[in-house]
């Protein structure tokens, strides 16, 4: 068969998979369609966090990023693992244990204020939007090009698709969904790494096949031969400052991510949210150790295909004329000379490739079988929807649970609660389509502005609210408001030209030259530095905050702590 016809069969076999998981899981209580009833035993609660948590940016960017950034690339496999880590030792528990549903719930509660709750659900909303642009336009990119259909076509069925079982199942169904799509997207991201791994190193670990084979010295030397800088060499077009704050704002937004921590209120109990903490970081360093030599090998047999060839060469291979219809290779002959060249000035390359197309098009370069180059398109259509899924939900549940139920209809029942959250899916699966058609960006570009945003937002208050005694309501309001402003403010006008269509940025990276994947980190301290001192300079929390605090880290208590009213300000 062809390529395109593997393709829609194992499209249409794991939508159908999908489709069917949603079904079987829907719900109709409001902590089933919230926390999916609190009873995911932790090891499929792990793979359903893997998913989750590898997004379209995991799987179809990051090591497109590694293999053009080299070195550099190395700030996404250590800020988002790191800050898995954080998130799952320091923080998880102990939000597990405090009982609430979301993350604005936790916020409202603790710092006992329904503004501090409305700020977090418009942190959340901002965090989850950003977020799952890149997820729609991965879906895009995926259906554009192996089922050919034009990128909106692809995004509408994958909102079609993702709306279905979040809106039927809640929670519920799109843990399970997620369950199936973690081992539909990992064989997908391993089985054409170990094929190129064998291929280019003869190693069928790629792991080792890296670090064993001389792929590497041959790769810088090509790199040098190009006029590009090494593949190894470090710092090559970022300062240590801004890979530094980058890979902070990495690490910390992924802490505060919160369709990544609701996660960890689908389990039974704090002991269940350990557990479910270490599958899921099993799960997720399967791929994240081999994104680095699935890249370095890309990028090696990427260079090898097309440098230096003729156009007439170039369309005699089927992939690459599929990929140039897509608009994401381009070839152009400028000099003439009947030889195509790539060179690291964009604009006198000869060969342009879109970072987002290199796990892609890697099966099809490598001439692997066409059911490998089809299973990587339904990994790449697995990875984005289920975290997709997870956004749609934290949005949906930000609204209908945080401002619905919490401050508008406190009596409404459970049949109205889940009417409610189903209709905000809907609503955010239209939004979220938009955004996929019209990105402000590339996938991981994207997703990175999300992480800075949720670093500069909730980070700081959660990690308060848990360790600070003092910190109270003023602080954390003053906070959050100081640091999402700006950096939203610094995303906004250092990206002008990609998020409002404006002819240039409105100005440059003026913090000690930070760029906008980085800002999250000044956004943070600046959040910290706010939200401390307001609360030192204003009263404390009362009595019951103090002692609901003292109760959660009592490592004999493995129950939900005390929840308290509410203060209506």
């Amino acid at each position: 068969m062809s390529v395109e016809n593997w393709t829609y069969t194992f499209v249409t076999l794991t939508f159908m998979i999908y489709l069917y998981i949603g079904w079987r899981a829907r719900v109709k209580e409001s902590s089933g369609f919230y926390v999916a009833g609190q009873g995911v035993p932790a090891i499929a609660n792990g793979a359903a966090t893997a998913a989750d948590w590898m997004s379209a940016a995991s799987f179809i960017s990051m090591a497109g990023l590694i293999s053009f950034m080299g070195y550099d690339g190395s700030i996404y496999l250590m800020g988002w693992t790191g800050g898995y880590v954080l998130l799952a030792l320091l923080l998880a528990p102990y939000l597990r244990k405090f009982g609430q549903y979301t993350v604005p719930d936790f916020v409202g509660t603790r710092y006992y204020s329904n503004t501090a709750r409305i700020i977090a659900v418009i942190c959340a909303i901002f965090v989850s939007i950003t977020y799952v642009a890149g997820q729609m336009r991965g879906v895009g990119i995926v259906f554009s090009r192996f089922l050919e259909v034009d990128i909106a076509q692809g995004v509408m069925i994958g909102m079609v698709i993702v709306g279905f079982f979040a809106v039927l199942g809640g929670m519920k169904g799109i843990t399970w969904t997620q369950v199936a799509q973690y081992f539909v997207l990992i064989i997908a991201f391993l089985i054409p790494s170990v094929a190129l791994s064998l291929k280019l190193t003869g190693n069928p670990i790629p792991q080792i096949g890296l670090v064993t084979s001389d792929i590497m010295p041959k790769l810088n030397q090509i790199q040098v031969d190009l006029g590009f800088a090494e593949y190894t060499q470090p710092f090559r077009d970022k300062s240590m400052l801004d890979i530094l704050f980058i890979t902070i704002a990495l690490m910390v937004g992924t802490a505060g991510l919160p369709h990544v921590i609701v996660r960890f209120y689908t389990v039974r109990n704090v002991r269940a949210a350990r557990y479910s903490a270490f599958w899921a970081l099993l799960f997720i360093a399967i791929l994240y150790t081999t994104a680095p030599a699935l890249a370095t090998f890309a990028r090696y047999n990427l260079v090898e295909s097309l440098h230096g060839k003729s156009m007439e060469e170039i369309h005699a291979m089927d992939w690459a004329v599929k990929w140039e219809e897509t608009k994401l290779l381009q070839f152009d002959d400028k000099n003439g000379n009947g030889v195509l060249e790539l060179t690291p000035e964009a604009e006198s390359s000869e060969i342009i490739i879109d970072r987002d197309i290199i796990v892609l098009s890697t099966p099809e370069v490598a001439q692997l079988s066409p059911w490998v180059i089809a299973l990587v398109a339904a990994g790449g259509l697995a990875a984005a929807l289920s975290t997709a899924a997870g956004l749609l939900l934290v949005i949906s549940s930000s609204i209908a649970h945080d401002i619905y139920f919490r401050l508008i209809n406190p009596h409404a029942d459970e049949k109205r609660r889940v009417m409610v959250g189903r209709i905000m899916v809907i609503v955010a699966v239209v939004v979220a389509g938009y955004f996929g058609v019209n990105p402000p960006g590339f996938v991981a570009q994207v997703v990175a502005f999300a992480f800075g945003l949720a670093a500069a937002s909730f980070f700081p208050v959660i990690l308060l609210g848990i360790f600070d005694k003092k910190a109270n309501r003023e602080g954390a309001i003053a906070g959050m408001i100081v640091g999402l402003s700006f950096t939203l403010f610094y995303i906004a006008g250092t990206k002008a030209h990609l998020i409002f269509g404006a002819e240039e940025a409105w100005f440059g990276n003026w913090c000690f030259g930070i760029s906008a994947e980085g800002i999250g980190t000044v956004g943070m301290l600046l959040n910290f530095a706010v939200a401390l001192v307001v609360s030192r300079l204003t009263p404390p929390p009362p009595q019951e905050v103090m002692d609901i605090l003292d109760e959660l880290r009592m490592p004999d208590h493995v129950g939900p702590a005390v929840i308290l009213d509410e203060s209506t300000e």
